[in-house]
């Protein structure tokens, strides 16, 4: 009797906001293409560039298929330029699987936060995972997996980070509210990945991410430890795979056990 595998042959994956070596969307990018799928990679400025090759040559030198597609997902064109692109990288009719990882935005107390920090934040937090959902999923066949890549923040009232955590609630209730949409009508599961402290670029030095740090750390669980991209990118690679197809419209805090649901 064969033993069960997580294998994704055949699919072809986006990751957005993959285009840095070190974070958790590069460190998804390798774990879908180690198990089989060619996943597109991708970044939004000129200066990320060298470091998306960087991410698509390590997925190649490790036998795995891999291209880069450029592209601001924080409006519709670019969102889909993003799936066309990965369309035409791989030759390919389908997208079976969308990881919506691109994330940030303003940090600091809300009544100082600027129109502009607003329109930022929930544009990369919100409007990208709403936009590339709609050009993904007139390509995306029955079984397709969407994945959006919260954040416990969401869930924690973290007053260094009010618009970050408000626009990742946002983003949480329009992942479970649009699950029966597209299960219902699509086939495809959509589920939200929310990790803790990750040590990547997108928590850079300094105080605040030494306030979320000593407030987090001591509330972990399973260890007293930071997470890794590595912990994050097994979860999303268990929730792409066949044996996820009964799971949608979920929260999952990979945190160690921060948050209880």
């Amino acid at each position: 009797m064969a033993p069960d595998t997580l294998s994704l042959a055949g699919k072809v994956a986006i990751v957005t906001g993959s285009g840095k070596e070190n974070g958790i969307g590069a460190g998804i990018a390798y774990a879908l293409a180690r198990n089989g799928a060619s996943v597109v990679i991708n970044h939004v400025s000129e200066a990320t560039g060298p470091r998306a090759a960087e991410v698509v040559k390590k997925i190649e030198a490790a036998g795995g298929k891999a291209a880069v597609v450029q592209a601001d997902v924080t409006n519709p064109a670019g969102a889909s330029t993003l799936v066309q692109g990965a369309l035409k990288a791989f030759q390919a009719e389908k997208i079976d699987i969308l990881v919506n990882n691109a994330g940030g935005g303003a940090t600091g107390p809300a009544l100082q936060a600027t129109e502009e920090d607003v329109l930022r934040t929930f544009g990369v937090n919100v409007f990208a995972s709403l936009y590339m959902t709609q050009a993904v999923v007139p390509v995306m066949p029955r079984g397709g997996r969407i994945v959006n890549i919260g954040s416990i923040a969401s869930k924690m009232g973290m007053a260094p980070i009010p618009l970050y955590s408000a626009s990742k609630a946002a983003s949480d209730t329009l992942a479970y509210t649009m699950a029966t949409e597209l299960g219902r009508g699509y086939g495809v599961t959509v589920n939200t990945v929310a990790p803790g402290p990750v040590p990547t670029d997108g928590l850079p030095k300094g105080p605040v991410a030494d306030a979320v740090h000593n407030f987090l750390l001591p509330m972990t669980r399973a260890e007293e430890r930071m997470g890794t991209v590595e912990d994050i990118a097994d979860v999303v690679l268990l929730l792409t795979s066949e044996k996820s197809r009964s799971i949608t419209g979920q929260f999952i805090s990979v945190s160690g056990g921060i948050t209880g649901g």
